[in-house]
């Protein structure tokens, strides 16, 4: 059998990272590692299930028309491939029945989330949270400390105590549609990683919360661990000359963000190949 890992970046109407993103699956170890266009699945020149992992990139979706990835996500749920009865979204759940990964990073988080994909409470593909405008009422660019929640199910941090990576985002605070919802998140260990001070604890406190997310979340996972989205950028930092003190500061020459990509990989080798 094959020990090839392939890798899919979604591009197209508004991504704007699918290139670095592609590069860090390439860095983490997968052969194959190709940007395709949102226009290719929906004439049905490419299929999902020729892939085991997808990465939905970082961008501005369709300008971010009817609140951020809100539009992209419709055209995912109710656009029909060509010569198909299926949507994208029909395709995603057979991939994921599947056992395979799918990562959202920034852009492809909310897509995540205005799907339903994330955080999927008992099965159910249903949006019951969002990403809203930050407190700060305005774009944050900063780069950011995450704990890494030691219980969770995630395939993509497995190991990982802690990450520093950047945000950029207008509309990355994190909100459920509930108290009971977020209490679920917190009980099933699905707040995968929280936005930290210096000592690593989550905090509420701007700028080490850059935006007011709810219990200091920047990124959740589905109860399998197999789906992960997160607002700070992994593909930012995948060399210590990523890092903004590089100059000043004796890093090693791996950057945090691939941490995650060589996670994934590493899983699709050992469970899915």
């Amino acid at each position: 059998m094959s020990k090839t890992v392939k890798a899919m970046v979604i591009a197209g109407n508004g991504t704007n990272c699918e290139r670095e993103v592609a590069f860090a699956c390439r860095q983490a170890g997968a052969e194959i590692s190709e940007i395709v266009h949102i226009a290719e699945l929906l004439a049905g020149r490419v299929n999902l299930e020729d892939y085991h992992l997808l990465n939905l990139a970082g961008g501005f979706l369709d300008g971010d028309d009817l609140g951020s990835a809100k539009a992209g996500a419709n055209r995912l749920l109710h656009a029909r491939v060509a010569g198909s009865e299926q949507t994208i979204a029909d395709q995603l759940k057979q991939f994921v029945a599947d056992g395979k990964l799918v990562m959202g990073v920034c852009n492809g988080f909310q897509l995540m989330v205005k799907m339903g994909l994330l955080p999927a409470l008992a099965g159910k593909q249903q949006q019951s949270c969002s990403l809203t405008i930050n407190d700060g009422g305005r774009f944050e660019d900063r780069w950011t400390w995450l704990k890494v929640n030691p219980e969770s199910a995630c395939v993509f941090t497995r190991g990982l105590e802690k990450l520093y990576l950047p945000v950029r985002h207008g509309e990355g605070k994190f909100v459920t549609d509930s108290r009971e919802t977020l209490q679920r998140l917190e009980e099933q260990h699905l707040s995968v990683v929280k936005y930290a001070d210096n000592d690593l604890q989550p905090t509420m406190v701007y700028p080490d919360n850059p935006n007011g997310s709810q219990a200091a979340i920047a990124g959740v996972c589905d109860p399998t661990g197999r789906l992960f989205g997160l607002m700070p950028h992994p593909e930012a930092y995948l060399h210590r000359t990523h890092h903004p003190r590089w100059t000043r500061e004796d890093l090693p020459e791996e950057g945090m963000g691939l941490w995650l990509y060589r996670n994934a990989v590493n899983f699709i080798r050992e469970e899915l190949l």
